[in-house]
Parts: structure tokens; sequence; C-alpha cells
């Protein structure tokens, strides 16, 4: 099993800055690739960023140019830095791995998730 714990959330004005930090733990092998999706109430889980290397990240067109998702591949553990935050980035963020799993399992787990909220 794989364990994923978030930090970092909160509340925060328009136009602040918060960072998410996400750890895995558990029956890792190794980790193919760490990202945060969010879900506001009433809508879907979306995408906002994943990291596969230092060279390929992925970024939501919504957030592009304000956040920034950073890996630390000692620590298993993933950030995302968010600035310049908008009423329409209040969700819960919620943390995602694709783990190479020590029985040969590879599968993503999530986290439990943590709320963001912006205010204007």
């Amino acid at each position: 099993q794989v364990q994923l714990v978030e930090s970092g959330g909160g509340s925060v004005q328009a136009g602040g800055s918060l960072t998410l930090t996400c750890i895995a733990s558990g029956s890792i092998f190794s980790i193919n690739a760490m990202g945060w999706h969010r879900q506001a109430p009433g809508k879907q889980r979306e995408l906002v960023a994943n990291i596969i290397s230092s060279n390929n990240t992925n970024y939501a067109d919504s957030v592009k140019g304000r956040f920034t998702i950073t890996r630390d591949y000692a620590k298993n553990t993933v950030y995302l830095q968010m600035n310049s935050l908008k009423p329409e980035d209040t969700a819960v963020y919620y943390c995602a791995a694709l783990v190479h799993e020590t029985g040969g399992i590879v599968r993503r787990s999530w986290g439990q998730g943590t709320q963001v909220t912006v205010s204007s």
C-alpha cells in the first residue's frame, strides 16, 4: 500500500500565495509521476499540474504562469507553489502519484485532499 499525505492548504486573499506539499510513503519501488488535481463544489475533479521529470511538466491552462510544480525525488515529495491566487482556485486539492509498488503493481494512489480557499 502507498500513502500520500498532503499539507499546506488554507485560506488566503486573492493575490496571495500558498505552497502545497505531498509526501508519499509505503510500498514504493519507484514513482513514475506525481501531480495535483482539484475539485471545486459542484464540479468534476480536474488536473492542475503533474511532473514526470524535471523537464516534463504539465499544467492546466488556468494555472499556467501562476503555479509551479516541483519534486524531490529523494524524499518522494511533490510541491505545488501557487502564486497570484484567484477565488476560482478555491477547491479541494488532491495529490496523486503513479507508483510502481514493491509487489510489482503499477497504480495510481490518491491523497485525502487539502482545502484551499481564496477570498476576494
